[in-house]
C-alpha cells in the first residue's frame, strides 16, 4: 500500500490530490508538444504542430471529409482546408470522391503519408515501450482505462464494460 492509500478522503485532500494530478498533466502536455513538434519535422521540415494534428487525425480516421475533420478537431472549415491543402501539396495526403455525397471529397493518407508518419513515429513508440518495459499489463491497462474515464467523462468502473 502506498502513503495515498491511508489519506482520509477529505475535500481538502481531494483538492491537494487533483493540483498534483494537473500539474502532472501539465508536464505531460509540455512533453507531447515537444513530441509533436519533433514528429512533424520528421515528416517534413517546417510542418507545423497544428497540420502535424490533422495529418495524424487523417491518419486515425482512415477517410475523412474536411467538414467532420473540422468537427472533430474542433477548428475552423477554412483553416482546415488550407492546411489539407499543404498536407496535398506535400504529397502526404490525397482525396478521393465522397460516394455518399457528390459534392464532398475523402482524405486519406498517400503511401509515402503513410511512410513519413511511420518514421517520425518510430522513435518515440520505441521510447514508449522502452518506458513501459518494467510495467506489467494489468498496470498498462489499468492506466489506458483511467485516462479513458478521465477524457470520457464518466467514473472508472462505472460501466461493466470498461
Amino acid at each position: 500500500m502506498s502513503d495515498a492509500d491511508h489519506v482520509t478522503d477529505t475535500p481538502e485532500a481531494r483538492a491537494a490530490a487533483v493540483r498534483a494530478l494537473e500539474a502532472e498533466f501539465g508536464e505531460l502536455i509540455t512533453h507531447f508538444r515537444r513530441v509533436i513538434t519533433e514528429n512533424a519535422n520528421r515528416v517534413s521540415p517546417g510542418l507545423l504542430p497544428g497540420a502535424y494534428k490533422i495529418f495524424t487525425t487523417i491518419a486515425r480516421c482512415e477517410r475523412v471529409t474536411v467538414s467532420t475533420l473540422s468537427e472533430r478537431m474542433l477548428m475552423d472549415k477554412g483553416q482546415v482546408s488550407r492546411t489539407v491543402r499543404e498536407l496535398e501539396d506535400l504529397g502526404l495526403i490525397g482525396r478521393s470522391p465522397d460516394p455518399s455525397d457528390g459534392r464532398s471529397f475523402l482524405l486519406q493518407l498517400t503511401p509515402q503519408g503513410e511512410e513519413r508518419l511511420a518514421a517520425a513515429r518510430l522513435p518515440q513508440e520505441g521510447r514508449l515501450l522502452r518506458t513501459l518495459e518494467d510495467w506489467s499489463l494489468t498496470d498498462i491497462g489499468s492506466l489506458t482505462r483511467l485516462l479513458h474515464a478521465l477524457a470520457s467523462g464518466v467514473t472508472p468502473g462505472a460501466n461493466a464494460d470498461d
